[in-house]
C-alpha cells in the first residue's frame, strides 16, 4: 500500500470553491483502480490535511496523471492553495485494534 500525506493551507476567500472542486475530485479518486481510501482534516489553525491511500505506486502514478486531476492540481496552484505540501510513503508495518 502506498499511502500520500497531503498538507496545505488555502488563500483567503478559497473556501466555498475549493469545496466543490474538492467534492469532484473525491468522487472522480474513488472510482480510480486501486483506489483504497482518503480521508481529509482540518487543524484548528487552518492546516489542512488530507491522507490518501492506493494499493500500489502504478495505481498512484495513474491517478496523478489522470486528466481530471491534473487539472484540478493545475487548479489548486493558481486559485486554492497558499501552500502544500506532498509526502508519498510506502508501508512498512501495518497493525489495527481490534483485530479484524
Amino acid at each position: 500500500m502506498v499511502v500520500t500525506v497531503f498538507r496545505s493551507r488555502l488563500k483567503a476567500g478559497a473556501q466555498a470553491e475549493y469545496a466543490q472542486w474538492a467534492a469532484r475530485i473525491s468522487a472522480l479518486a474513488q472510482s480510480m483502480p486501486g483506489y483504497i481510501s482518503h480521508k481529509g482534516f482540518v487543524a484548528d489553525d487552518g492546516e489542512r490535511v488530507t491522507i490518501v491511500e492506493f494499493d500500489s505506486m502504478d495505481s498512484l502514478r495513474a491517478w496523478s496523471h489522470h486528466p481530471g486531476h491534473v487539472e484540478a492540481k493545475q487548479k489548486g496552484r493558481s486559485d486554492f492553495y497558499a501552500e502544500y505540501r506532498i509526502q508519498v510513503c510506502d508501508v512498512r508495518r501495518e497493525s489495527a485494534f481490534p483485530a479484524s
